[in-house]
C-alpha cells in the first residue's frame, strides 16, 4: 500500500563518505550525526545544495553529490525553516539526537540527482 499523505521534498549536498553510510543504509536513511554536527541540516531548494556540493563538497573531499528525498510533509512541519543567508538559502534544523526518528518519516529513498568531481 502506498502513502496518499503528502511529502515535502527535499535536498542533501553531501561528500563521498556521506554517500557511502547512505548507501550502506539501502538509500532509506541519513547516518548518525558525529559529536561535531549537532544539527542535520537539509535544504529546500535544488540551486542552494548545487552550489555546496559544487563550490564547497569538491573542493574538501575531492566530489560533491546531491541528493533528494521525501519526507512526510506533516512530520517536517515541526522544524521552522531557517534563513541561513541569502533569500533561498533555506535548511531545516534537525537535531541529530532527532534523526532516527526523521528518518523514519522518508518516504521512498534517496537519490544521487546532481555528481560534480
Amino acid at each position: 500500500m502506498t502513502s496518499t499523505r503528502p511529502t515535502t521534498t527535499l535536498w542533501r549536498p553531501t561528500g563521498p563518505k556521506e554517500l557511502d553510510l547512505v548507501r550502506e543504509l539501502d538509500w532509506r536513511a541519513w547516518p548518525p550525526r558525529l559529536p561535531e554536527q549537532p544539527i542535520f541540516y537539509p535544504v529546500l531548494n535544488e540551486d542552494y545544495a548545487i552550489r555546496i556540493a559544487r563550490d564547497w563538497n569538491v573542493k574538501h573531499d575531492g566530489a560533491g553529490f546531491v541528493t533528494r528525498f521525501e519526507v512526510d510533509a506533516e512530520f517536517a512541519g515541526r522544524y521552522p525553516v531557517q534563513q541561513a543567508g541569502g533569500e533561498t538559502i533555506l535548511e531545516l534544523w534537525v537535531p541529530a539526537e532527532e534523526l532516527d526518528e526523521f528518518n523514519a518519516h522518508i518516504v521512498g529513498r534517496i537519490e544521487v540527482v546532481h555528481e560534480f568531481r
